[in-house]
């Protein structure tokens, strides 16, 4: 089993993201407990990143909506970093 931690820019993310998408919430709550179970489950689709996010990984949230983290295998940690449209958090 994972432990999940989030970040303060994070949750300001977070809180910002749920105001414009509520009934996302619920979907948020499944990813959150997925990735505690295992985040390498083929539905949570984790990816690794390249470029200027090299070393941090992305969830799909929705089709157009992605959660990325890192992951720390050794530790069995994972760190929430962002929250938003796929092209907000990739930029």
């Amino acid at each position: 089993m994972f432990t999940v931690a989030t970040t303060e820019p994070f949750l300001r993310q977070a809180r910002k993201f749920f105001k414009k998408h509520p009934n996302l919430r619920p979907r948020f709550a499944a990813v959150f407990e997925a990735l505690k179970l295992d985040p390498f489950q083929p539905s949570l689709g984790l990816h690794p990143l390249t470029g200027k996010l090299a070393g941090c990984h992305a969830v799909r949230l929705t089709y157009s909506y992605r959660i990325t983290l890192t992951v720390m295998v050794t530790e069995q940690e994972i760190i929430l970093l962002d929250i938003g449209s796929h092209d907000e958090v990739y930029r």
